[in-house]
């Protein structure tokens, strides 16, 4: 199994739009420009979604893009699946007869981390992404607060 960029653009741009789209819509343009993901691929990441009922459009000046429901409730399954990523690595296309005509030795391995894959990327929200980078900046600003202070004792110390 191997993420393409499809995915990982999905929910890059997902998770972007979901941080900045404070009760307005967000422009394509915007998250190409943060994100440096091209707006024609953009524009084909978000005609699906819109068709998965992921996002809604919203048409005139100050248009763009909004979440079509709550950032707790969209999960990176339900953004990778939108945009027909397949998290399937037995390589079986589903099919129980990969083999010749006959499952392979491994097949009920593969089908079963794929499952836990889905499974997994199905409990992550776009909520508890946002909650975790926020967590990792106020980390950093307390480890860059504190690493100022020490630098000031050093110097008055001097």
């Amino acid at each position: 199994m191997r993420l393409t960029t499809k995915g990982r653009y999905a929910v890059t741009a997902m998770l972007d739009l979901a941080i900045n789209s404070h009760s307005h819509p967000v422009n394509l343009n915007d998250i190409s420009e943060r994100q440096a993901i091209s707006l024609s691929y953009l524009e084909q990441l978000f005609s699906k979604l819109r068709r998965e009922d992921l996002v809604k459009s919203v048409r005139g000046p100050g248009g763009g893009y909004q979440l079509n429901g709550s950032i707790d409730d969209i999960s990176v399954a339900n953004i990778i699946n939108a945009v027909n990523e397949s998290m399937d690595v037995s390589r079986c296309e589903g099919r129980a007869n990969c083999h010749d005509g006959k499952q392979c030795l491994t097949h009920n391995l593969w089908v079963d981390l794929s499952d836990r894959i889905n499974s997994f990327l199905d409990e992550i929200t776009l909520g508890e992404l946002i909650r975790q980078n926020e967590e990792q900046a106020k980390q950093r600003a307390q480890q860059q607060a504190s690493d100022l202070e020490k630098n000031i004792e050093l110097t008055t110390i001097n």
